[in-house]
């Protein structure tokens, strides 16, 4: 015959769902309902203040009829693209070098990582000294006698996204080194051994087993740099301040100076809800990759 529960075995049963509440209330509302909300005010007349009327996809028409926001866009798959193959490049290399067992690799592993620690707004306003014509590296470069050098990328409408790409890239390569060095470690070194046994160089097995058994890591990493991407706000605020012009204006930016700025908070709206769809394109495939390989795993 079963036991009877006790108040005191209820409230064991039931602990973990009682600390959870709070938490789970605060996304619900914090997050899940703004969204909610968000994606109303997108369809709605909305301008300075909220407006609670339905104007179908009015808004998303006024959007993408607008240049800036298609500038914005531009600016994205340019800054996306190279931000993605730059780190994923530079981040698989340092993780290959890490993974020979060299000296001193916990400190290189911590210097690589230290860009991580810092937020993008501090990231942003060292990089801007850095690159600025008047006090960093060109000015450096020209002191030291070379005084043709000219590195103002950051003043030039047609360079300042790529100076915004240096910067993101200096920040999230060690993030995905330490990806990419944690499915290195976890490849059995059997495979390695068997295949120089047969003859192939270690480029070699690099190129045609190890780097190929790392696609896990590899979708990580591209998920994760693409959030990353797509929110990109801090750095360019910082650096640019979407300038010149509108030169390093991204989709972020765009919301922010809509709604903020120029009183068209439906715009606003409807731009965050283009980030937040781009956003779900990315991570539900992923997820459910992830999901599925789990169910199939058992």
């Amino acid at each position: 015959m079963a036991r009877k529960k006790t108040f005191s075995d209820r409230l064991a049963d039931s602990l973990p769902r009682l600390v959870m509440a709070p938490s789970l209330l605060v996304i619900l509302v914090g997050v899940y309902l703004f969204i909610a909300w968000t994606g109303w005010i997108s369809l709605s007349s909305s301008r300075m203040v909220p407006s609670y009327d339905f104007v179908g996809l009015e808004q998303y028409y006024r959007l993408w009829a607008t240049p800036r926001w298609h500038t914005a866009v531009a600016n994205l798959f340019i800054f996306s693209a190279l931000f993605l193959l730059v780190s994923i490049g530079v981040g698989l290399i340092m993780a290959i070098l890490l993974d020979q067992n060299i000296r001193a690799e916990g400190a290189l592993r911590a210097i690589y990582l230290y860009p991580m620690a810092l937020s993008f707004i501090v990231t942003g306003t060292a990089w801007k000294w850095i690159l600025n014509p008047d006090l960093g590296i060109q000015k450096v470069v020209n002191g030291l006698g070379w005084e043709s050098f000219v590195f103002n990328w950051i003043t030039q409408p047609n360079f300042a996204i790529y100076t915004i790409v240096i910067a993101a890239v200096w920040q999230s390569s060690g993030f995905a080194m330490a990806i990419f060095l944690a499915g290195l470690r976890g490849i059995d070194n059997s495979v390695i051994k068997a295949a120089q046994i047969e003859g192939a160089t270690l480029p070699r097995i690099y190129a045609s087993i190890i780097v190929p058994m790392l696609r896990p890591a590899f979708l990580s990493v591209i998920v994760l740099l693409s959030y990353i991407a797509i929110k990109n706000f801090d750095l360019v605020l910082a650096m640019t301040n979407g300038g010149p012009g509108n030169a390093t204006e991204v989709p972020s930016t765009f919301m922010f100076q809509a709604t903020f700025r120029r009183n068209q908070m439906g715009i606003g709206a409807a731009s965050a809800i283009m980030m937040l769809m781009t956003v779900a394109a990315i991570i539900i495939p992923y997820l459910y990759s992830e999901l599925k390989e789990s169910r199939d795993g058992h």
